[in-house]
C-alpha cells in the first residue's frame, strides 16, 4: 500500500460511520489551517531523528501555494556515552551530541560551519573523540548560563530551519529493567548489557519538561515519533513529566516512523506491533498511525546485517489495526548498500499524511 491509499485504509479501520463523521467536519484530528505553515513536532534522538529533520527542513521555506512547515525537534537527554558522556562527567553539562546532530540536520547538513560542528578530533588523548560542535554548545551554555540559549544561538549560527528543544533540562539517567529482572543504570551500560529490555524509566523520575515543549505539542498539526533506538532514543522523551499526557490530549496526527531493522541487544526478535505496544505501555494511547517501509531491502544487505544480529522488522497490518493504530506503507528505503530511511521519502509521506487530515 502506498501513502496515497490513506482513504481506503481509514475506511477499513474506522468504517462508514466514522467516514460520515469526518465528512460532517466532526473528526477528532486537527486539520492544518490553510495559509499557515504545518506545525510539526518530531521526537527522538540518536541517528534516527536527524533523518526526519533533514527531509522536513527541505520543505520548511514557504513557496507559492505552499506555506511550508514549522519544525520543533524534541531530543532525548539521557545520552552518557562518547563525547557527550565525557562532557557530562567532566563539565557537568547536558549531553550536546544529539542536539548538535539535529541542528546540523535542520541546517541541511552542508556548508563550512556545519562541517566545523561535525568535526571530530583525532588522536588518543585530550580532545580526542570530541566533536567540535559539542564543545561549542557546552562553551555557549557556560558563557550564557543557559543551555536552551546555547542551543538557540547554535541554531542561529548554523541557519537551522526550525528549533531544537531538549526534552528536559534535568540531568537524567536512563534506567532499564531487563527480562532477567536485573536493573541497569545508564544508557551505555544498557547497550553493553546485551539483554532484552522489559521497561525503561528516567532517574530522577518524571523530570520537568523544557520550556516550550508542552506548548509545541499542543499546537502541533503533526507529531512524529522515531525512528531510532526504541528504548534509548524514542521512549525517554515520553517519560518526561507531562509529555505523555500532552500527547494523549493533542489533536495532532501522531505518527510513529517504524524502524527498518531490529537493534542487536535491544529489540532482538521484536516485530512492528511489539514496538508499538512498548510505546503504549510506557505512555498510553499516543499513536494514531505507524509509517512502515514497503520496499524490501536487497537480499545481500539483509544477509550482511543478519551476520551482525540485525533483521528486518516484520509487519502485520491486521494486528496493527486491531491494536488501534493505522498502518501506512510506502517506499521509504534509501538507495545504497546500507539499509537506511530516505529522508526525502519519509518527509514527503509525513506531509501527505498531515495535509490529508487522515
Amino acid at each position: 500500500m502506498s501513502v496515497i491509499d490513506l482513504e481506503s485504509t481509514l475506511q477499513e479501520f474506522w468504517g462508514e460511520e466514522a467516514k460520515a463523521a469526518r465528512q460532517e467536519g466532526r473528526n477528532e484530528l486537527l486539520q492544518p489551517q490553510v495559509g499557515r505553515p504545518t506545525r510539526i513536532v518530531a521526537m527522538g534522538g540518536g541517528t534516527g531523528l536527524p533523518v526526519v529533520l533533514r527531509g522536513l527542513a527541505r520543505r520548511a521555506l514557504p513557496k507559492p501555494g505552499d506555506p511550508g512547515v514549522e519544525i520543533t525537534a524534541v531530543v532525548t537527554m539521557s545520552d552518557d556515552g562518547g563525547s557527550s558522556g565525557r562532557l557530562r562527567r567532566s563539565q557537568g553539562v547536558l549531553p550536546p551530541g544529539d542536539i548538535r546532530n539535529c541542528l546540523v540536520a535542520l541546517a541541511g547538513g552542508k556548508g563550512a560551519l556545519a562541517e566545523v560542528f561535525q568535526y571530530r578530533f583525532g588522536g588518543a588523548k585530550g580532545l580526542a573523540g570530541h566533536a567540535l560542535g559539542n564543545l561549542l554548545i557546552a562553551a555557549l551554555a557556560e558563557l550564557k548560563g543557559d543551555f536552551l540559549e546555547a542551543v538557540r544561538l547554535s541554531g542561529e549560527m548554523l541557519g537551522a530551519r526550525g528549533q531544537v528543544l531538549p526534552c528536559t533540562l534535568a540531568p537524567v539517567q536512563l534506567v532499564a529493567q531487563m527480562d532477567d529482572a536485573t536493573e541497569v543504570v545508564g544508557e551505555r551500560n544498557i547497550v553493553r548489557a546485551q539483554g532484552r529490555v522489559r521497561r525503561v524509566s528516567l532517574s530522577p523520575r518524571s523530570p520537568p519538561p523544557a520550556e516550550g515543549l508542552l506548548e509545541a505539542i499542543h499546537s502541533a498539526d503533526l507529531i512524529v515519533i522515531g525512528p531510532g533506538s526504541l528504548y534509548s532514543s524514542v521512549l525517554p522523551n515520553l517519560l518526561v513529566d507531562g509529555v505523555a499526557q500532552a500527547l494523549r490530549e493533542s489533536r495532532a496526527l501522531k505518527v510513529m516512523v517504524s524502524n527498518l531493522m531490529t537493534q542487536p541487544g535491544e529489540t532482538d526478535g521484536m516485530d512492528c506491533l511489539e514496538h508499538v505496544k512498548a510505546i503504549i505501555e510506557h505512555a498510553g494511547p499516543v499513536l494514531d498511525a505507524v509509517l512502515i517501509n514497503g520496499t524490501p531491502p536487497p537480499q545481500e544487505a539483509i544477509q550482511r546485517y543478519a551476520r551482525k544480529g540485525a533483521y528486518v522488522i516484520p509487519v502485520n497490518r491486521r494486528e496493527l489495526i486491531t491494536a488501534g493504530v493505522i498502518p501506512v506503507e510506502a517506499d521509504l528505503l534509501k538507495e545504497g548498500s546500507k539499509i537506511r530511511h530516505d529522508s526525502r521519502k519519509v518527509a514527503r509521506c509525513l506531509l501527505k499524511m498531515a495535509r490529508s487530515g487522515l
